[in-house]
């Protein structure tokens, strides 16, 4: 059984048909990276399946659980993480605060503390900057404040949004870094992400979303080499 089941997904915003019955799945361990051009559906995707957006149609499991009509802090709680685009700190709380509450759905305080302890080590600045409010930290190390806070809920399955964008192409590499790391320890990963190249190299299996419509799937480094996908999303 995979970790997460889509099944036959469809979506729309007001008569606007934005997911037109996608189906795929993520097994537990993988990164999975979802590639296409922007409005493809890939950012509604995500917000589907964490509970922000309704699905029409279609159901989405995790862990066996059916979770398409469950509330997105429910959904929390059940092993799900959300590193939203744009990272969406909480601009005027410290950095501390803002991992605390990502911690919001647990309650022993031992075990809380442990997995601070490992996001200190993961993200040694955030540890620096704690007492910092999120809002004066740099591009980059509020993306390392979303990915951290995210953790905090020790997530069985982290969904990331264009994790690298608008950061310099030194924290583009460290933040996929860290996405492997963060994988390596027992986190599965579902990424959508514009440098399809950078996405690729380090997942599993992709798949390419167009107009609603998932029209490629397959590993990840077969997707690298095929023809239509260098021309439209490797610039080459």
């Amino acid at each position: 059984m995979a970790l997460l089941e889509i099944d036959k997904l469809e979506v729309y915003y007001g008569s606007i048909n934005a997911l037109k019955g996608i189906s795929f799945n993520v097994e537990r361990g993988e990164i999975i990276a979802l590639i296409g051009a922007n409005g493809a559906g890939k950012t509604t995707t995500l917000h589907t399946i964490t509970g922000l957006l309704p699905a029409k149609k279609g159901s989405i499991k995790l862990d066996g659980h059916d979770i398409t009509k469950a509330p997105a802090h429910r959904i929390v709680s059940m092993g799900m993480a959300h590193v939203p685009e744009g990272r969406r700190v909480f601009a005027q709380l410290t950095v501390y605060e803002n991992l605390m509450l990502g911690a919001y759905t647990r309650k022993d305080k031992d075990e809380i503390a442990a997995t601070l302890e490992n996001v200190y080590y993961r993200f040694p600045r955030l540890k620096e900057r704690l007492k910092q409010t999120a809002g004066t930290l740099s591009g980059g190390e509020q993306q390392m404040l979303a990915m951290g806070r995210a953790l905090m809920s020790k997530p069985s399955i982290i969904l990331m949004d264009e994790p690298s964008m608008g950061l310099s192409p030194l924290y583009v590499s460290e933040i996929f870094d860290i996405i492997q790391e963060i994988n390596k320890a027992g986190t599965t990963v579902l990424l959508v992400e514009q440098n399809a190249k950078k996405a690729l190299s380090i997942a599993n299996r992709a798949y390419v979303l167009e107009t609603g419509n998932i029209v490629l799937a397959g590993d990840a480094s077969e997707l690298m080499n095929n023809e239509q996908v260098k021309k439209a999303y490797l610039g080459e």
